[in-house]
């Protein structure tokens, strides 16, 4: 993030379309050309050793390491069994090592252990915000701000509370606020839209297409601190350093699959300030939760909101996981990132009529974390990546989650994602084949 240079271009959540490329143009400098992805570190994953493919869709899904994969195989062949539920060696040791992942966890965010919460994902963390403290915690003309450019998972948890509460008698207020032409969201607009009803504030913290990043640290002192702030961190998880506490986060979510974890896991930070105000949502087994004078009790956190079997080998995944990036560092992928994402601008500029969406592409510094999304006049995005697929190159095309029909819903894109794994000659090779392609479709 730096400090932006056009924000009288705002780019309003209720229009539609691309920012035209306009911006200066951000030439790559040698640190691109290099980086930690030499053949050590692709050896690392396996599917990039099978696959003659260039895989660029890293902010879908990241490649899976061999120690994540052996971790998963590991649970599965040698003293399965299930964590927390018996007294023999097997059960309990594999339940002090679903907690050395949570203390690690919390280490990497710079959380406690009892503030990291396990879930199936990130669309599941959000959730359990809605239900465990919307429900019970929003009140008849409370409102939520939120950006209807995020991904879905950050939209439809609200309106489905929404719809919850208006059952109830309480009517919640969903009010949108901006995203400017970084493709971060718009600090004075996020300012305006507070108000005495303001109680919760929830932001992507690095937005899944436009690859900008939001912090709200420009409005700090400036929230009433009974305002509840959630961060979505699906995609800067595992590709920049996070920590909670800086954010301000009450809430934060992250997905493991998105940060060489396997899927169907993930991970929802909860501030221990909010814990009393939390309230059982998945009442069952290991979630501490008993019935007392009819009423349901919660049991200590995080286990109140963690009812049900954990995806044992999914946490034991993650554990891995944060190992590989523990010993990577991030500091390495966040500036190996940036500089593909340098190198990716500098030579998709040169394509006659190419159109970035809002991002790193609008910036007025050398930014980036690995994603940028455009249009090739000519050619639909998703018959453009059909035909860069069928050339070997894997990106995601259409509307990248973000929710139909709803103000400010995206066009269809391309979206080149990188990650530890994507070489600067690879992103040379892209930007070529995308020039090719336009020159024959115009």
């Amino acid at each position: 993030m730096c400090v932006s240079l056009v924000a009288s271009s705002a780019y309003s959540s209720e229009g539609g379309g691309t920012v035209r490329s306009s911006a200066p143009a951000n030439t790559a400098g040698p640190a691109a050309a290099r980086g930690p992805a030499g053949s050590a570190v692709r050896g690392m994953f396996p599917a990039l050793a099978e696959a003659a493919e260039v895989y660029l869709d890293s902010a879908s899904t990241t490649q899976k390491p061999a120690a994540v994969i052996e971790a998963v195989g590991r649970y599965h062949r040698s003293r399965t069994a299930n964590a927390g539920r018996g007294t023999y060696a097997w059960a309990t040791s594999l339940a002090a090592e679903i907690e050395r992942v949570r203390e690690r966890m919390a280490g990497f965010i710079g959380a406690d252990a009892d503030e990291v919460v396990f879930t199936g994902g990130a669309t599941a963390g959000l959730n359990a915000v809605a239900l465990a403290w919307g429900l019970t915690n929003l009140r008849d003309g409370d409102e939520i701000l939120y950006s209807p450019r995020d991904h879905a998972s950050n939209v439809y948890p609200w309106q489905h509370l929404r719809r919850l509460l208006a059952g109830f008698g309480r009517t919640v207020t969903l009010v949108p606020y901006r995203v400017n032409a970084l493709g971060e969201a718009d600090i004075e607009d996020v300012a305006a839209r507070i108000s005495g009803r303001t109680r919760l504030i929830t932001v992507a913290h690095l937005h899944h297409v436009f690859g900008g990043l939001t912090t709200l640290e420009e409005l700090r002192g400036r929230i009433d601190p009974r305002i509840a702030l959630c961060f979505d961190c699906s995609q800067s998880g595992g590709h920049l350093p996070v920590r909670v506490a800086e954010l301000g986060a009450d809430f934060a979510v992250f997905s493991a699959h998105k940060m060489f974890g396997a899927p169907g896991t993930g991970v929802l930070y909860c501030r221990r300030r909010r814990h009393d105000e939390l309230t059982p949502f998945l009442p069952g087994g290991n979630s501490g939760v008993s019935l007392v004078d009819s009423e349901l009790s919660g049991g200590a956190m995080p286990h109140r909101l963690e009812g049900g079997t954990h995806n044992l080998p999914g946490i034991l995944a993650l554990g891995a996981a944060l190992e590989v990036l523990e010993q990577v560092g991030l500091d390495t992928i966040r500036t190996h990132n940036r500089a593909l994402t340098q190198r990716l601008l500098a030579g998709l500029r040169a394509v006659p009529g190419l159109e970035f969406a809002p991002g790193p592409a609008h910036a007025p510094c050398e930014t980036g974390y690995g994603i940028v999304s455009f249009t090739v006049p000519g050619i639909s995005s998703g018959d453009l990546g059909f035909v860069l697929g069928e050339l070997g190159f894997l990106v995601r095309t259409g509307a990248h989650c973000v929710p139909t029909g709803a103000a400010g819903a995206e066009q269809d894109s391309v979206r080149v994602s990188t990650h530890l794994y994507t070489s600067a000659e690879e992103i040379d090779r892209f930007a070529q084949c995308v020039a090719t392609i336009a020159e024959e479709v115009t």
